[in-house]
């Protein structure tokens, strides 16, 4: 004879469905309006290398570098158009933000010695070594370098998530996105679709109002990049 499952068992297996889909459904609900969040704030701030509004600070976000402590080719994209924004005159200082949460993993040193190495001057370059997530690197662009208008520079696909959060801490922020690492198509596509989930983060944290992992004392270097410029 087959085995029946007894009633406390289906009662159990009708429960779990139920979570299940309950489950399924929320958490569909708070991407969709994540990304909606995303994608309203960030509407009307990006823009092209040419139309973007000049502002004082290119804040660049970091990404991975390799380990030789060279820029990935997603960074050095980034990179390549802070630098052009420079040369053009549409930021007078880069702040480079990024994760150097461990001594033998340094992307904002990475970051500059590119820089340098492409003709930036290195007292235009300022560095914040706690640029850990999108959040920290907005909120401590803001709170512990005194930047309240800025261009962000990253990768299209990250471009209105950065925006949004950047805006919700209280930053002038518009954007400019890199397009030119599309070519490797799956790195490209596994990154956009991650971008879903980030967004759920980024409202979180805006919501939850947190600090930086690190936040510390105010930090003169862009406003003194700034005025020695």
């Amino acid at each position: 004879m087959a085995w029946r499952p007894g009633p406390k068992v289906r009662r159990w297996s009708r429960r779990v469905r139920v979570w299940g889909t309950v489950a399924a459904v929320a958490a569909i609900v708070v991407t969709t309006a994540s990304d909606a969040w995303v994608r309203s704030s960030a509407d009307h701030h990006i823009f092209t290398e040419q139309t973007v509004p000049e502002a004082p600070v290119a804040l660049v976000l970091g990404t991975l570098v390799d380990d030789s402590g060279a820029p990935s080719e997603f960074l050095a994209a980034r990179l390549e158009v802070a630098r052009r924004l420079f040369a053009a005159g549409k930021v007078r200082v880069i702040l480079v933000s990024g994760d150097n949460m461990r001594h033998d993993y340094d992307e904002p040193t990475a970051m500059r010695r590119w820089l340098v190495e492409h003709e930036v001057p290195a007292d235009r370059i300022v560095l914040d070594y706690a640029g850990f997530d999108t959040y920290d690197s907005c909120a401590r662009a803001r709170r512990i370098f005194g930047v309240r208008k800025t261009i962000v520079v990253t990768q299209s696909f990250h471009l209105p998530r950065a925006i949004a959060v950047c805006r919700r801490l209280g930053l002038n922020a518009s954007g400019v996105g890199d397009d030119t690492v599309k070519r490797h198509r799956v790195a490209w596509l596994t990154s956009s679709a991650r971008e879903h989930v980030a967004s759920v983060k980024a409202a979180l944290d805006v919501l939850s109002g947190r600090d930086p992992v690190h936040l510390g004392r105010h930090e003169t270097g862009v406003e003194d990049a700034l005025r020695n410029g």
